[in-house]
């Protein structure tokens, strides 16, 4: 359990990393494009190795890679136009709470009365974040992105039960999201900047894709040793981590506080998971 308990808590850590490394970047669209295109590579060998997902799983891998561009889209307008310690825990939080309210709507999941008490916490917790200095930009953006997160889960879902290797459906969707965002990239010119600015910066690009790609192979190996719901809700503490960050490294206002409602995010979403 031990083991476990370390790949969670490493997975969660790697997540918050690599969001962090979009908001501090110098051009936070080709980071996370980036990111995800070195992903794609590097696990690339794995899925030639245990094969593709079925026929029947592509369309949701296809609608997936396209919100998938959206959902980047976003995410860099949230880290642009707001702090790391409000943007990350909302995106996080609610795309967490809208995935969980997706599989009811869409995938005939049940949620018992604790659930919805989680739901209520998190609810709860999302809105203490939402302060006055807060601009409505930063919230629409952050907003969005949780709305794309939450889409994007409730699809896969469906997608994964569509596949025999939930692995293979990950890794597909990584590529396919990498592709997705080299095509919108390529659309609008911005190739030859792409390229320039990886010669630049691929320390940074690499490290984001190499900790998004270990964050997931944590997860995996992690459900492997221990109940998926106790790994999972220990992944739920990168809501934590990511408000920790803005707060201690980059100075944000009202870091304290921000923490503390991330805490009551996390505890929701931990027995949201628990609940199931």
């Amino acid at each position: 359990m031990l083991e476990a308990t370390l790949l969670a808590l490493g997975s969660a850590g790697l997540h918050a990393f690599w969001n962090f490394q979009v908001k501090t970047s110098e051009d936070r669209l080709f980071t996370a494009w980036g990111q995800f295109l070195v992903g794609g590579v590097i696990s690339l060998p794995v899925l030639v190795a245990i094969g593709f997902p079925d026929s029947s799983a592509w369309p949701y891998l296809a609608i997936s890679s396209l919100v998938h561009v959206v959902y980047v889209l976003a995410l860099v307008r949230a880290y642009h136009h707001g702090d790391f310690s409000v943007a990350y825990p909302l995106a996080r939080g609610g795309g967490a709470l809208l995935a969980a309210v997706g599989g009811v709507a869409f995938l005939s999941d049940d949620l018992s009365s604790l659930s919805w008490l989680a739901i209520a916490i998190v609810t709860g917790g999302l809105a203490s974040l939402v302060r006055r200095h807060v601009g409505h930009v930063a919230l629409l953006w952050a907003g969005l992105t949780a709305v794309t997160i939450g889409t994007y889960t409730t699809i896969d879902a469906a997608g994964a039960r569509k596949s025999e290797s939930g692995v293979a459906y990950g890794i597909a969707l990584v590529l396919g999201a990498a592709l997705a965002l080299s095509v919108y990239g390529a659309s609008r010119g911005q190739l030859g900047a792409f390229t320039r600015y990886l010669r630049g910066d691929w320390r940074r690009v690499s490290l984001g894709g190499l900790a998004s790609v270990l964050a997931y192979s944590m997860v995996l190996a992690g459900v492997r040793l221990a109940p998926v719901g106790y790994v999972a809700s220990l992944r739920e503490s990168s809501v934590v981590l990511g408000a920790a960050a803005g707060w201690l490294l980059l100075h944000e206002r009202l870091g304290r506080a921000r923490l503390a409602s991330a805490l009551v995010v996390a505890a929701g979403l931990v027995l949201l998971v628990a609940s199931r």
